[in-house]
């Protein structure tokens, strides 16, 4: 059952629930942080629509910089206005930022420990027809072994404005995962929200669940959906939205997988190097047990609509249901 604690949307389940992409919530969140903060710029690598800086844009003409299709130069010089005291927001598509640039924020970023906020946009295989040179699906292993990164990828758009509004404020530098396609908003203005805190989206407290799923982004939907599926079969599963990747809350992710003593990870992302490689790193330190990765198992993308590439990938309701089913019956 949905947990109370976390104020989720009641409408879940309704095939009328409203849908926004994550970008929309950036778009959003910075405007906020702008008003805040008069130290908050965004730099964008000429994608200011796409990217919703132009949301920034037209809220704060003066403390936005287009720097061209130059990515290079976008994590170059957001280091050098962090210097100075500003707080930069970068902003292009994730195959470019970080997929073009990624020495420049190893080097100028994250080796300085400058708070600059990496922020991909168009993220993973529901970018669509954009095919595989645009869908990324590498960089959170990337930035998640950037000394001093954190890494956050918000569950929906009013999580992903929360992100953006924490991030201008943690004095850290930071990966911000993003994505362009409507997705359904889970979360409510009321849902907690702390970079470096996992949480409950669906538990019942008065049973043992049999599998956790632990996801980030917008495919924990597809998480919530398989635990109802599998509630009416008898199979109690517990979901965990843990939207910071790095650092990630350890003390949560380690109860849980002793609590139902099986694991399936959720992610947009390639299952090497990703979010589910991380669990299980973390599970073999802490508390070996048996984790299945609802992933992208070694392969590039391709042209289609979202819905075709995510049943394709298998990234689908349908594939963390049968995840679930098969972590189950090797406990």
């Amino acid at each position: 059952m949905l947990n109370k604690d976390t104020h989720l949307n009641p409408h879940i389940f309704s095939d009328d629930i409203e849908r926004a992409p994550t970008r929309d919530g950036f778009g959003r969140g910075a405007v906020e942080a702008g008003k805040e903060n008069e130290n908050v710029v965004v730099v964008c690598a000429d994608l200011a629509d796409s990217t919703r800086a132009q949301w920034f844009k037209d809220e704060f003409p003066k403390r936005y910089i287009e720097i061209g299709v130059a990515e290079q130069n976008l994590a170059t010089v957001a280091s050098g206005l962090s210097a100075v005291g500003k707080i930069p927001f970068i902003t292009s598509y994730a195959a470019f930022n970080p997929g073009r640039n990624y020495e420049q924020i190893r080097t100028t970023i994250a080796l300085n420990n400058r708070p600059v906020k990496v922020c991909g946009m168009h993220a993973g295989v529901s970018v669509g027809p954009d095919g595989a040179t645009h869908q990324m699906l590498e960089d959170i292993g990337l930035m998640r072994m950037l000394p001093h990164m954190v890494v956050v990828v918000p569950a929906d758009a009013e999580e992903a404005r929360k992100a953006t509004f924490e991030a201008s404020k943690n004095d850290r530098p930071t990966y911000l995962r993003f994505g362009r396609e409507k997705t359904p908003t889970m979360t409510t203005a009321e849902t907690p929200f702390e970079i470096g805190k996992a949480y409950y989206m669906w538990s019942d407290p008065n049973k043992t669940p049999d599998a956790t799923i632990i996801g980030i982004g917008s495919l924990l939907y597809g998480a919530l959906e398989a635990a109802h599926t599998l509630s009416k079969e008898g199979i109690a599963v517990d979901v965990i939205n843990s939207h910071t990747v790095k650092p990630l809350d350890v003390e949560t992710i380690v109860e849980a997988g002793k609590r139902s003593g099986a694991i399936v990870t959720v992610e947009e992302h390639q299952a090497h190097g990703g979010f589910g490689s991380l669990v299980a790193e973390t599970m073999a330190t802490h508390h070996p047990l048996p984790i299945e990765m609802v992933a992208v198992q070694d392969k590039f993308g391709q042209s289609g609509s979202p819905e075709e590439l995510l049943k394709h990938y298998q990234l689908d309701k349908d594939a963390i249901v049968s995840a679930v089913r098969k972590v189950v019956k090797r406990k």
